[in-house]
């Protein structure tokens, strides 16, 4: 910021080296590339994962389906092995494996093993899932809520991360701009070294 302030004084300083101008006018692109650039990258980038994310809303919600499932007995030969099996460890998780039967959207009956967030569950007892079309448990369906929700974090996350990257190539850009201003000076000692201490040296 010192260097976009100070662009209209270097402009006209008679001390100002070239190093001095280019840094004030890149820090100035930099400026406004932050200022304008990162927003509407931001922008772009939100509405199009929004567009995206709603058709996937939209096509979730007519794909899956809420069923309800029942809880049966783990020693049932109709319940999986694996439920058995997954019962005696899974006591200090939040979500609890159980044996269970659920009727598909299509009507077929189904038994497998689902994880519940209740901390007690018996036998008989029933809680809501979510299935696809051939009766498989699937997540919940991406709400319109939950899509716009996302969506405005990608446009925010792809605007801070365009005007990163701008200060980051600014920052980089300065610093080989100072290297090649030490080079110049230190090149220009060499030269000045030799008559260095001499009585009327360069006059």
């Amino acid at each position: 910021m010192r260097a976009v302030v100070g662009l209209r004084r270097w402009r006209h300083n008679p001390l100002r080296r070239t190093t001095d101008l280019a840094e004030a006018w890149v820090a100035l692109v930099a400026l406004l590339l932050i200022c304008v650039a990162a927003p509407v990258t931001g922008l772009v980038a939100g509405t199009l994962t929004h567009t995206s994310l709603q058709q996937t809303a939209r096509w979730q919600q007519q794909h899956r389906h809420p069923v309800t499932a029942r809880v049966l007995d783990p020693g049932d030969d109709a319940a999986p092995r694996a439920a058995r099996d997954a019962e005696a460890t899974a006591e200090h998780r939040l979500r609890r494996p159980v044996p269970a039967r659920w009727t598909g959207p299509d009507g077929t009956p189904r038994t497998g093993v689902l994880t519940t967030a209740r901390h007690e569950t018996a036998p008989g007892d029933t809680f809501r899932i979510w299935t696809d079309d051939r009766g498989r448990p699937v997540d919940p369906p991406l709400t319109e809520a939950n899509a716009r929700d996302h969506a405005v974090l990608a446009g925010i996350g792809t605007a801070l991360l365009a005007a990163g990257l701008v200060e980051g190539v600014r920052r980089i850009v300065v610093w080989r701009m100072v290297q090649l201003r030490y080079a110049r000076l230190d090149r220009a000692w060499a030269r000045a070294g030799q008559d260095w201490g001499r009585a009327g040296a360069g006059s």
